[in-house]
């Protein structure tokens, strides 16, 4: 990969300070171009460092870079669901919805490659680290709705919308970034809700948690015990 962005002049950094500074550059640099046409030379060229500093930072190369970078990304990833228990529901959806697609728009290509697969720097290791943003994702979905303890059917509904949330991502990015990101969050705001629907006629739990979830606007909705299997 051909670079052409103005070397910055070098500056002695602490470890961690060089070490923070080469992993914000080479995700940069992931998020502009697959994974496969960034070299360490690219990486040393724009932190402005040597490629013998590179290797002393990450000694197993452009692989351990990349999983280090791609760790950092997973922990930003992770971070958009983040959101405070308080406030109605909804509008606590939409804000998780916001930071996530803030991010797939502005890591665009790094997204696409990562989520996409067949990087030629795609390990064991790689998927497990999106993998394990996926269950975050979940998890932090699951502590939001009124319910003590998720049963089956409502932690595979959130788990599907999740992977629905990654898909649509990555043909809104395909499509030009089309609609724009507003109806995209919007819709897939609609679909939560339309899935939790589908899901509740077929589960009691579902059923009660959705009419308090729709009920809104009341932080102190008593939680729902999932049903008896007796």
């Amino acid at each position: 990969m051909a670079s052409h962005a103005p070397t910055p002049a070098y500056r002695r950094l602490r470890v961690e300070e060089r070490r923070s500074q080469l992993l914000d550059t080479a995700l940069r640099l992931f998020a502009q171009h697959p994974p496969e046409d960034v070299s360490l030379d690219d990486v040393a060229v724009a932190a402005g460092v040597s490629r013998p500093l590179v290797y002393r930072y990450f000694p197993g190369g452009k692989q351990q870079l990349y999983e280090a970078a791609l760790r950092s990304a997973a922990d930003e990833l992770k971070q958009c669901f983040d959101e405070p228990l308080e406030g109605p529901r909804i509008p606590r959806l939409v804000r998780v919805l916001d930071r996530y697609l803030a991010f797939v728009d502005e890591h665009d290509i790094g997204f696409s490659a990562l989520l996409q697969g067949g990087s030629v720097v795609e390990t064991s290791r790689t998927t497990s680290i999106v993998d394990g943003v996926r269950r975050a994702a979940v998890e932090q979905i699951l502590r939001h709705l009124p319910v003590v303890e998720p049963g089956l059917r409502l932690r595979m509904t959130v788990r599907m919308w999740i992977t629905a949330v990654e898909a649509a991502s990555l043909i809104w990015l395909d499509e030009g970034k089309q609609p724009s990101l507003d109806d995209l969050r919007n819709w897939l705001v609609d679909q939560f809700t339309a899935v939790l629907g589908v899901t509740a006629a077929h589960d009691p739990q579902t059923a009660v948690m959705l009419e308090a979830l729709m009920a809104d606007g009341d932080a102190d909705t008593a939680a729902v015990e999932p049903p008896s299997l007796s």
